[in-house]
Parts: structure tokens; C-alpha cells; sequence
């Protein structure tokens, strides 16, 4: 599955979600990640996610879809992370 998660967190859990995301996914820029895992391992990052983060004060929202083809990805401005050589 493809997976895209954006992160809102107080600043330590954010480094350290951060830090724990860059592991397992493509750091697009700031607190937005993307890549393909599979259901086994999206279970353990959302396990692990709930650990890092609090969950009255922190928010992860995630969407998954079958497959990395999609209609369209643009970007305008600058590029963060190039993320066509990994795909």
C-alpha cells in the first residue's frame, strides 16, 4: 500500500516523530512523509506513532491508497526532498 502521513506535534515529539518517520518513510518536507509499506508494517508505524505522540495534544492523519499511481503530483516551488528516484 502507499502511505502518506502529515504530522502536527509539540515541538520534542515532533523531532522525535520526525526522526522515527525518516526511517521508515520519504521525508517530503517539514512534517509530511510518503512511501510504500506494507500492511504489517503500517500497523507497527501506527503503534509506534501512538507512543511517541500525545494523544490529547498531537495529530497524525494518514491516508493509504492501493497503489503509488495517482493522478497528479505537482509541487510549486521548491522541491524538499526528490522523491522520483525512490518510486
Amino acid at each position: 500500500m502507499y502511505l502518506i502521513i502529515v504530522y502536527d506535534a509539540m515541538p520534542k515529539r515532533g523531532v522525535k516523530l520526525l526522526k522515527y518517520l525518516r526511517q521508515h518513510l520519504i521525508w517530503v518536507q517539514n512534517s509530511v512523509f510518503e512511501g510504500e509499506v506494507t500492511e504489517s508494517e503500517f500497523e507497527i508505524i501506527k503503534k509506534n506513532i501512538k507512543e511517541i505522540i500525545n494523544l490529547q495534544k498531537d495529530s497524525v492523519v494518514y491516508y493509504t491508497f492501493d497503489s503509488q499511481n495517482y493522478h497528479e503530483r505537482g509541487v510549486i516551488g521548491v522541491e524538499r526532498n526528490e522523491i522520483d528516484s525512490f518510486i
